[in-house]
């Protein structure tokens, strides 16, 4: 759970526009002080946060960085149909974390024509099923049909609503015939990283679905599954996504985000310090890596930069 001290909670069902009507800077104020290249915009900002791992990072990392701006920032947790509905029906300004073309293409047909493509931030995302080293005959997808038994016919997947739920189990498990002897089981990101880790510390067979970039790789000895049919999807681009308007109304942030880049070694480092290190406090952990980063918010943001201490 992403823990800190403004959180709104949206079940599916309940979305509509009058739920955020009072956190979303929606009303064109200028709201400025002395702020130095971010006076043009509004001062109030609603994000959308999925609970997956790069989401939890930059989501905290870009909070501590408006904060220090004087942005009054609200973080609001869903599921990742729901965000997009926010974003599109202007409940929320912001969403970091699309996956395109694949994860998020039906919400993207859905909704993207009422949205701004701000920008791709990170492009190495893959979607994966991933065994630990130790199992050494399964190497490719396929090869998991052989060991249905003693993976007890189960595939451990995350939240039922996610992309690359939908990927697994419309495109690869029929691709490579493993519905005839696995079931997906679905339940959350951080239940499937329990199971797997609770599976390697008796070094026993599992197969998850998992994605890159995410900290794991980093924790355990993992082994990506080769894909020789492409039904995983091709590699993907993470994109920043602001509500209709959004341009006009944070132009100092949109020229921010439209220069948001970050490399593989950049956001593991992140991810470490903000799941891990600072598990209960990703804020606190954010401000440790921009301390030890100033070259990418210099980067990030130009002339803004100056003067942000964490």
């Amino acid at each position: 759970m992403y823990s800190r001290k403004r959180m709104t909670g949206l079940a599916a069902a309940g979305m509509s526009g009058a739920l955020l009507l009072t956190a979303c800077g929606g009303d064109g104020q200028d709201l400025t002080g002395d702020n130095d290249g971010a006076e043009e915009d509004s001062k109030e900002i609603n994000i959308a946060l999925i609970a997956w791992e790069e989401a939890i990072a930059t989501t905290a990392m870009w909070e501590v960085i408006l904060e220090e701006k004087g942005y009054d920032v609200n973080i609001t947790e869903v599921d990742v149909a729901p965000a997009f509905q926010a974003i599109d029906q202007g409940d929320v300004d912001l969403f970091l974390d699309t996956w395109l073309p694949t994860t998020h293409e039906e919400y993207w047909n859905d909704y993207g024509e009422n949205l701004e493509d701000l920008g791709v931030w990170y492009d190495n995302a893959v979607l994966t099923l991933t065994v630990p080293e130790y199992m050494e005959d399964v190497n490719e997808i396929g090869d998991l049909t052989d060991h249905a038994d003693e993976l007890d016919n189960r595939i451990v997947g995350i939240d039922p609503g996610a992309g690359l739920t939908a990927q697994t189990e419309d495109e690869a498990m029929p691709g490579y015939g493993l519905d005839e002897d696995f079931e997906l089981v679905t339940s959350s990101g951080a239940a499937m990283q329990a199971e797997l880790a609770s599976a390697i510390s008796e070094e026993e067979p599992i197969v998850v679905t998992l994605w890159r970039p995410h900290p794991a790789y980093a924790e355990h000895d993992l082994k990506d599954l080769e894909d020789p049919e492409g039904h995983m999807g091709e590699t993907e681009s993470l994109h920043s996504v602001g509500r209709d308007g959004f341009s006009e109304e944070y132009p100092a942030l949109t020229g921010w985000m439209e220069n948001w880049e970050m490399s593989d070694d950049e956001l593991s480092s992140l991810e470490v310090l903000t799941l891990d290190e600072h598990e209960d406090d990703p804020q606190e952990g954010a401000r440790v890596w921009l301390q030890d980063n100033q070259e990418f918010l210099e980067r990030t943001m130009g002339e803004d930069a100056e003067g942000l201490e964490f």
